[in-house]
């Protein structure tokens, strides 16, 4: 639980996060234990780590394999190609406008990290040009955007709070610390998920210059037993509510002009605390802050459509996750096993699935797509 964020210190240890996947779900079967599968069909494999994806020019697929610090464009037939490329980097969420691409990049995710915090965004235009801009790690470190908030336990006692292992902090505030992870380009702006900082960040295309928007509400959780005991933690924590850091991942301005953020909760992210992401809304102009969505397992990236209905990809979940806009009810409308990702072209969904590699075997990512709409 230590700074709340197993998935994005998973950037740099893949291998913790696949050993949370439930049962039936480990990497390697895109289709395994999950029904329908016959839905989804696969544009390209051998991906590593691919964890974003988004339109690319000519009908591509742009995929982000994080790990790798590569950005490889899928062309419709499936063919690869290397647009990006730089190992010491994490290269994040992507997007376009008109014929620039703009991608989010990383180093020092979270406190194991041995590397300096750094975060900025980069583009590269039709003819190749590169610019970096918007130091989001800068932002971070002067303002601690949740450094005001309170997270872990409000009123455990302090015999219990010594039996805690010393990876779980009792009570603290928001760290200094920032991981770019999925952006949308809206006009001149554009808008940062950062998943270390807990906040969602606008940056001036133009001038580079970075705002925090908003701060996500912390999420909270009270501990069953059965909890306890499958965490290995005292059960003295029983009944007592834990303040988990809000993880933003992914952010879409919506028709209604509002950003649509999803959230995963900080801690186990798996679902041995049950579904306990979220997706939430955000106003740009005054920073205000609604739930559209709980419950959500997972969530690791999301899109829209111009009806206002959002897909989020369920890391841990049964695939891409379709959330009515008027009510929030979700239905599974493409399985997948360890899904990432996704975008929404028309009536069509592309999705990233086996994102995170297996230890020992060669990386299996797959780009596959499917009908936005299950019948």
């Amino acid at each position: 639980m230590k700074n709340q964020r197993s998935f994005v210190a998973a950037v740099a240890a893949a291998s913790l996060l696949v050993s949370f996947a439930p049962a039936g779900q480990a990497a390697g079967d895109p289709n395994a234990a999950v029904p329908n599968a016959a839905a989804a069909t696969v544009l390209a494999q051998g991906l590593l780590s691919p964890l974003h994806l988004s339109d690319g020019p000519d009908r591509s697929v742009l995929v982000s394999e994080e790990f790798a610090g590569r950005l490889t464009k899928v062309a419709r037939d499936g063919a690869k190609s290397v647009v990006y490329e730089n190992s010491a980097w994490n290269v994040a969420g992507t997007d376009r406008r008109d014929e620039t691409i703009y991608l989010a990049e990383s180093q020092g995710a979270g406190p194991m990290d041995p590397r300096a915090l750094a975060g900025h965004l980069r583009s590269i235009d039709a003819d190749g040009k590169q610019r970096t801009f918007g130091d989001l790690a800068a932002l971070e470190t002067k303002e601690n955007a949740d450094g005001g908030t309170l997270y872990g336990f409000r009123d455990l006692p302090g015999a219990c709070a010594a039996q805690l292992p010393p990876e779980v902090e009792v009570s603290y505030k928001g760290h200094v610390d920032s991981h770019p992870y999925g952006i949308d380009v809206y006009g001149g702006t554009i808008y940062v998920a950062d998943a270390g900082a807990n906040s969602i960040v606008s940056v001036d295309v133009e001038t580079g210059a970075a705002e925090t928007v908003a701060v996500l509400p912390s999420r909270p959780h009270r501990f069953t037993a059965e909890e306890a005991t499958a965490l290995k933690l005292p059960g003295c924590i029983v009944g007592h509510t834990y303040e988990f850091e809000p993880v933003p991942t992914d952010v879409k301005r919506g028709p209604d002009g509002w950003l649509y953020v999803s959230v995963l909760p900080g801690g186990p992210e798996d679902p041995a605390l049950g579904a306990r992401g979220a997706v939430f809304k955000v106003d740009p102009e005054d920073g205000r802050v609604r739930l559209f969505a709980d419950d959500v397992m997972s969530p690791t990236g999301l899109d829209m459509d111009q009806d206002g209905n959002v897909y989020v990809a369920s890391l841990f979940g049964e695939g891409v996750l379709r959330l009515s806009a008027d009510s929030g009810t979700q239905s599974v409308v493409l399985p997948g096993v360890l899904t990432a990702d996704v975008d929404l072209r028309g009536e069509t969904l592309y999705a990233t699935v086996n994102a995170l590699p297996e230890p020992n075997k060669a990386p299996d990512g797959r780009v596959v797509t499917g009908p936005a709409e299950n019948d």
